[in-house]
């Protein structure tokens, strides 16, 4: 007896049309009442993120979702009331307004005016009309809050910062990437060193401080005493931090993720007090240090050998140093070493030799290496990316 697809159990056909993209979804609920009723399903649309444009008023849109399980949102233009998205989506878990440049404090006042418990993804980032006085609603009202975005919210200072820390104490993931008023200060609020005004978010386990001009080392100090769940810290760009701090980072226990791309005051000397400490580092990132040397490689081997992925993009680090690190590095599966000038053959030779676990390696801009050394490295037996450029060799592209 032939059996038409017409004939499968609604639940099925759910679990066939899951494996669709979202525009398909879309398309299957079209075909007919059986296939509509089986694509609302809840378990088609899990973990899916609509993209909405609010133009104008659309009665049908949010009971649609709300059908549809959904409650993760992205607005990707906004000309309608912020508050129209936070009634028609009461339960909402994420909400994503990157880069709505018309977002006021006015705006996000008029949607935040009770508490939204289900809501635990917020980003602004690129809002560049938001201030405290914003961070001040969220902080009242979204406690339940455990990302947020404020990437390029350039007015945000550190009495924003106090009232974060005095309402997200669930906050997991905080990026505040180029802003540019945040200072020490905001950083010990977040660290809980002014508990008498602020319990702090001490559950914080990834930080973004990228570009935060005004941080010094004192900022690290706060983190460190304040922040002990912390896993990644990215301080890329903060010139105001110098080696000093990273005796306050070396014990850290948790911090598994360390940017300190473009910190110019970052020396052999800083990698030295990583190296003594306790930590436990996965991923370093010192790419664009001037001042980091060969040096830097024999500490990395003598008490970072854990480490599986390094970036060293343009610092000044020859084969010598690639010698004295690699033969303890066995659970290296990254390296970028891009721009690093000094490289010759001969420091891809001791990479192929030793660095056997290696799936990716960045030689951008690595004037001296030749063919001879490129097919030693296209050797490496987990090699699956080799970046030469502005193209990058797949493994299937290796040299034979």
């Amino acid at each position: 007896m032939e059996t038409h697809i017409s004939c499968l159990f609604p639940e099925i056909l759910a679990m066939i049309f899951s494996y669709l993209d979202v525009r398909d979804k879309g398309r299957v609920a079209q075909v007919c009442i059986a296939w509509r009723d089986a694509s609302y399903h809840k378990s088609v649309w899990r973990g899916v993120e609509a993209k909405l444009h609010l133009r104008r008023a659309n009665p049908s849109l949010f009971p649609s979702l709300q059908a549809r399980g959904i409650r993760r949102v992205q607005i990707l233009s906004l000309r309608r009331s912020l508050s129209y998205v936070i009634q028609g989506m009461p339960n909402i878990e994420s909400l994503n307004l990157s880069g709505c440049y018309n977002l006021t404090d006015n705006g996000l006042g008029h949607a935040f005016v009770q508490e939204i418990p289900s809501l635990k993804v917020l980003n602004l980032s690129l809002c560049k009309q938001i201030t405290d006085s914003s961070l001040g609603r969220i902080a009242q009202y979204l406690k339940n809050l455990e990302v947020l975005e404020l990437g390029g919210c350039s007015n945000i200072t550190n009495t924003g910062l106090l009232l974060i820390a005095w309402g997200l104490h669930r906050l997991k993931s905080l990026n505040l990437r180029s802003c540019r008023h945040v200072s020490d200060v905001g950083i010990g609020h977040l660290a809980g060193m002014t508990r008498s005004a602020a319990e702090g978010c001490l559950n914080l386990e990834y930080l973004t401080l990228q570009d935060c001009q005004k941080l010094t080392d004192l900022s690290l100090k706060h983190i460190s005493k304040g922040l002990t769940k912390l896993r990644v810290l990215n301080l890329s760009f903060c010139g105001g931090i110098s080696d000093a701090g990273m005796i306050h980072l070396s014990h850290m226990t948790s911090l598994w993720s360390l940017n300190l791309r473009s910190c110019d005051n970052i020396s052999d000397t800083g990698t030295m007090h990583l190296a003594m400490g306790t930590l436990r580092l996965s991923g370093l990132d010192v790419s664009f240090c001037d001042k980091i040397g060969d040096q830097t490689l024999a500490y990395i081997a003598q008490g970072l050998y854990q480490l599986k992925s390094l970036s060293l993009c343009s610092c000044h680090i020859s084969d010598d140093g690639i010698n004295r690190m690699v033969r303890q590095m066995h659970e290296l599966r990254t390296l970028n070493i891009g721009q690093c000038v000094r490289i010759t053959d001969k420091g891809l030779e001791l990479i192929a030799d030793h660095l056997t676990q290696l799936a990716g390696i960045d030689l951008y801009g690595c004037t001296k290496i030749t063919k001879r050394g490129l097919e030693r490295i296209t050797q490496l037996p987990c090699l699956k990316v080799l970046n030469l450029g502005l193209w990058q060799m797949t493994e299937s592209e290796k040299v034979r």
